[in-house]
């Protein structure tokens, strides 16, 4: 549905966007996650025909965007970091002169009454938005992206300044959305894009770092396997019984634990789980084992270290 290929755009000297490519399939909700300044609005930006890009291209459904814009910009709806709302009209008011603006050719009052509906604010409709809270502020935004029920929305950071309980009713609106769009969704919180979306882009100063399904994420970034054990024996003998166990890769150890015991940090294939041999491999020889646990690291580490290590490479 959206195919990105080599997007590039730079401003002089700065390059925002690097050479980046993706595809959004039909019916994906694909996170766009990165820190801040690493590239995602200017990309949110390309993608929607609101700049255009040094060099790479566009397609949506088939159509180019710097070749076919308007053909291109009647499939998205975009709803940007700060919504485009005119404060002074009532919600109804404001959809209608949308619905004008986009040139919708649906029936007016179904089609609005429909997105109303859609996003729950049909008991606010008369009322002026600047006397709306933020969170109904932020679904008027999705009213308008929504008019003319484009197969992709775009939303640039639709969850920042709300509280928990707005965060918690948008993050259901865009899961309800994802059902009948594309949606391409982008944050700087890893929270809100692993609870929302089926597959994650990580960004890192405009370019791609990583590429997964959420639920994959967390081995694509922390790598290999972990494990943390504590052992009574001579160090140099554990260490060569360790060596030897099938999947292990390396091992590392960190410290004398007590006056007999040494903490160890195992590596091993993420496709074998090497604790039952450990044991065995520890009993047979006489070890004992005073703890066994995991040391990967949370999804959290693994982002913000995959962040530092790129950041570093700039430098």
């Amino acid at each position: 549905m959206v195919e990105v290929k080599n997007l590039t755009k730079r401003y002089g000297k700065l390059t925002a966007v690097d050479d980046i490519s993706f595809t959004a399939k039909e019916g994906e909700i694909l996170g766009f996650l990165g820190p801040n300044g690493a590239g995602k609005s200017t990309t949110m930006n390309m993608i929607t025909g609101y700049i255009s890009s040094t060099s790479g291209t566009v397609t949506v459904d088939g159509e180019e965007i710097l070749r076919n814009p308007k053909a291109v910009k009647r499939n998205i709806g975009y709803l940007p970091e700060i919504p485009p709302l005119y404060v002074d009209m009532t919600v109804r008011k404001y959809l209608e002169f949308m619905f004008e603006l986009k040139k919708v050719r649906l029936p007016k009052r179904e089609h609005i009454e429909e997105v109303m509906r859609l996003v729950k604010i049909t008991d606010v409709k008369e009322r002026i938005i600047k006397h709306l809270s933020k969170g109904y502020r932020q679904r008027v935004g999705f009213a308008q992206a929504l008019l003319g029920n484009p197969p992709v929305l775009i939303l640039d950071e639709p969850t920042v300044g709300l509280d928990p309980k707005q965060i918690i009713e948008i993050r259901k609106l865009i899961k309800s959305l994802g059902k009948k769009h594309t949606v391409i969704f982008s944050s700087h919180v890893l929270s809100e894009v692993s609870a929302t979306c089926d597959r994650i882009i990580v960004i890192s100063n405009g370019k791609i770092v990583a590429d997964a399904k959420t639920d994959e994420l967390g081995s694509t970034l922390a790598g290999d396997e972990k494990l943390s054990l504590d052992i009574e024996g001579s160090p140099s003998a554990v260490l060569d019984t360790l060596k030897v166990i099938p999947g292990v890769l390396k091992i590392r150890k960190l410290r004398d634990v007590g006056s007999s015991a040494s903490r160890y940090i195992v590596e091993y294939k993420t496709d074998r789980d090497v604790r039952r041999d450990v044991f065995k491999a520890m009993a047979n020889s006489g070890f004992v084992i005073l703890n066994m646990q995991s040391a990967n690291e949370t999804l959290e580490d693994s982002f913000l270290r995959l962040v530092a290590e790129d950041n570093s490479k700039e430098v």
